[in-house]
């Protein structure tokens, strides 16, 4: 088993992978007269295939302690998936970019602890964990693709990745 060190979240260290969604940091224009900040564009909805359309969703993610087992991945071949956390929740990502067999590149595998004033949005085809809600149950608004076809592939690791410890949260 080997220990997967996680990091803080930012844009620059997830831009390979998709979007980091937050308030913090990020440029607004005023709305509504003046009362409202608009934060635009935070994030890029891709759709491709027959028949597909975006989405929105909420999901409910169970509570995970750490340590956490890391054994599989999964894509989206079909659009872009974002998790925007509705209850504050903080959260835990894990990522790997494309390698040449078509499969995760283990080698490259970034973990990532999550605020709950953030978001991410996985770009399409980004090889990533399934969700885990970090200390405490958490809500979510899911965008991402509905709509015909296959969008979701998924694959067993080599080995089991272990994330023992988070960073401390702001």
């Amino acid at each position: 088993m080997t220990t997967l060190t996680l990091e803080l979240l930012t844009k620059e260290a997830f831009a390979p992978f998709g979007d980091v969604i937050q308030i913090d940091g990020s440029e607004w224009f005023p709305i509504n007269n003046g009362t409202t900040k608009r934060y635009h564009n935070l994030g890029r909805v891709e759709v491709t295939g027959e028949g597909g359309l975006p989405i929105i969703s909420m999901c409910r993610g169970d509570a995970f302690q750490l340590p956490v087992e890391v054994k599989m991945l999964e894509r989206h071949p079909l659009g872009s998936q974002a998790f925007i956390p509705s209850s504050g929740a903080p959260f835990i990502v894990v990522v790997a970019p494309n390698g040449a067999d078509d499969k995760p590149d283990e080698s490259q595998l970034k973990g990532f602890i999550v605020r709950g004033d953030q978001g991410v949005n996985y770009h399409r085809g980004t090889w990533h964990h399934p969700l885990v809600t970090l200390g405490c149950e958490g809500d979510f608004i899911v965008v991402d693709r509905g709509g015909p076809g296959h969008n979701c592939d998924e694959v067993q690791l080599s080995q089991v990745y272990l994330i023992e410890s988070a960073p401390a949260l702001a």
